[in-house]
């Protein structure tokens, strides 16, 4: 199954791609196969935090700002012969953070729902 995320409906995203510090807002239309997603968490901020959009301007997440962190398989990582001074092959899964601001809560919900049916609470 495929989550489809759109552009332009206000959510945020976080992934190796680029620096921690920074967040870009999701400018075009891209999927997520559910079925390469290992870990998936959700959570809210408790505090504001500061990132930077790529241009260098600040761009704040404000407290109650709601996230869905999803880590991919392995199969879904990229290898490094070395890092950290450590030589040897590295496996880095590649993770998603997509933010929602507090007025963006039906998205966040919406999308919660739709990874949830795929999980059973035992």
């Amino acid at each position: 199954m495929f989550i489809k995320i759109k552009k332009n409906c206000g959510i945020l995203m976080e992934h190796n791609g680029i620096d921690k510090r920074h967040i870009v807002p999701v400018t075009s239309n891209f999927l997520i196969n559910l079925d390469l997603v290992a870990e998936a968490s959700f959570y809210t901020l408790k505090e504001e935090k500061t990132r930077l959009d790529l241009d260098g301007h600040q761009v704040i997440l404000e407290e109650h700002t709601s996230v869905v962190h999803l880590q991919m398989s392995y199969m879904y990582a990229f290898y490094t012969e070395n890092k950290n001074g450590k030589q040897g092959r590295m496996a880095e899964r590649q993770y998603y953070k997509l933010f929602f601001k507090p007025q963006n809560i039906g998205a966040y919900e919406e999308l919660r729902g739709v990874i949830e049916t795929q999980v059973a609470n035992l």
